[in-house]
């Protein structure tokens, strides 16, 4: 097998003080954290379809980086990318990594064929895993690019198109399950409309439902025992997705029953399009028991579209990592860099400068959110500011105790109720948050 990055070895952790870009500086895989290692900690995962597909077209121009991986056939090029990936996360300290079943190997002329190509590629992946130890985070179905999916998939008017759906989601979760996956997701690219004029909503939403049931029936029955998850996104391509944020989701997962089946996939991304902050939408998941896994990116908030950028925004990754903390970890998810090097950074190279600052950031991430958890000052003062609620009146509310008379009479007696909480502080703690950040 050839190597495909020659002159970049494995990258080392040299710590904060190190020039080296081709080296860590915070991520230290056997570092222990929260009473777990880095690497047990945040689960860093190989997205199959940027690294090793994106070649930075955007809507404006063409592909700026070679990703052929010098191969013209097919069937070849798709084992050239399994060789390539495996040495980037062999390179990286990466354990795991997540596909589309198209990334993994194209569609041909035929579903029976296509099937049969990506068999041949998915025997090829588990041998490379059997070899190395690495393993699948999540895989999904590519059900949003070809032209058949231009209105969608499990929402689309045609009945021929859903069938299709079916059987290629059908496929995508077998070869998830060959592999080893804990997850399998659910994105809905094309999943929404663009206006009401031609759209039977409440027909395109059952059968997005009806399309999950099988799935999770179907899954289940060939032994799959990890997670299903969807992915929440706003806007683009549709302008109204029916997967708009985690709440959205909520409401669709609890009206067809599905909430005990399904956790969620957040983006950083498309929380910023759907204009909460990546926190909002972990903070939602997790107080409302669906936490699973992320997609790892940021976006740019001057730009109304999925920039899908690498992270390095520290601030951010500490407070989702605060989430994940909270949420007790990761379970069967992880952290898959959904991310992309922009157009202008062409070179192979560039994927490792990438992956390198990413999990660099989100690192310095958990570190900082271990220790505003070790610190107490914010939890402290959030609960001092719900204390009403664990004694007196406020207890017996949330007892039951406290029905509309009680509550009256309550009020009556204590005549004019004045908030006597105080400030809200939010100044003095954000610069605690700043104080925790920059003292470590």
């Amino acid at each position: 097998m050839s190597e495909f990055f020659k002159g970049i070895g494995k990258i080392p952790f040299e710590g904060k003080d190190s020039k080296n870009p081709l080296a860590f500086k915070h991520y230290n895989p056997d570092e222990i954290v929260g009473g777990k290692t880095m690497r047990e900690q945040l689960k860093f995962a190989l997205s199959w379809w940027h690294t090793m597909g994106g070649d930075g077209t955007d809507m404006f121009g063409c592909g700026t980086t070679d990703k052929t991986w010098g191969e013209s056939d097919s069937v070849a090029r798709a084992k050239a990318k399994v060789d390539a990936a495996f040495e980037i996360m062999d390179k990286l300290s990466i354990d795991y990594f997540c596909f589309h079943d198209r990334d993994l190997s194209p569609e041909y002329g035929s579903l029976a064929e296509t099937n049969a190509k990506l068999d041949e590629i998915t025997d090829y992946i588990k041998a490379k895993q059997a070899e190395t130890g690495k393993k699948c985070l999540w895989g999904t179905a590519k059900c949003f690019d070809h032209p058949r999916f231009m209105h969608g998939a499990g929402t689309s008017p045609s009945a021929d198109v859903f069938a299709f759906s079916a059987a290629q989601i059908k496929k995508a979760v077998e070869a998830t399950v060959k592999l080893g996956g804990n997850g399998y997701v659910f994105w809905g690219g094309r999943e929404g409309y663009e206006t009401l004029l031609n759209t039977n909503m409440g027909l395109e939403q059952d059968n997005m439902a009806r399309l999950m049931k099988m799935t999770v029936e179907y899954a289940r029955s060939i032994g799959y025992k990890g997670d299903f998850y969807i992915e929440p996104k706003p806007k683009e391509p549709t302008k109204h997705q029916y997967d708009f944020d985690t709440a959205t989701v909520l409401g669709f997962l609890r009206k067809y029953g599905l909430d005990k089946d399904f956790k969620m996939n957040i983006e950083a991304n498309h929380a910023t399009l759907a204009q909460h902050t990546f926190q909002h939408e972990l903070r939602v998941a997790r107080e409302n028991g669906v936490f699973g896994s992320i997609d790892a990116n940021q976006g740019d908030t001057l730009l109304g579209w999925d920039t899908d950028q690498f992270p390095t925004n520290v601030y951010e990754t500490a407070l989702c990592m605060y989430e994940v903390l909270k949420a007790g970890g990761f379970t069967n998810g992880g952290l898959n860099f959904d991310a992309k090097a922009r157009r202008g950074s062409f070179e192979l190279e560039d994927i490792f400068h990438s992956y390198i600052a990413g999990m660099d950031a989100f690192a310095l991430g958990l570190k900082i959110a271990q220790k505003m958890i070790d610190d107490g000052r914010i939890d402290k003062f959030v609960a001092d500011r719900y204390a009403s609620w664990t004694t007196g009146i406020g207890k017996d509310i949330i007892d039951g105790k406290a029905d509309m008379a009680a509550l009256e009479k309550y009020a009556l007696e204590k005549g004019e109720v004045v908030d006597s909480l105080g400030s809200g502080r939010q100044e003095m703690l954000e610069n605690i948050m700043n104080d925790i950040m920059f003292s470590l």
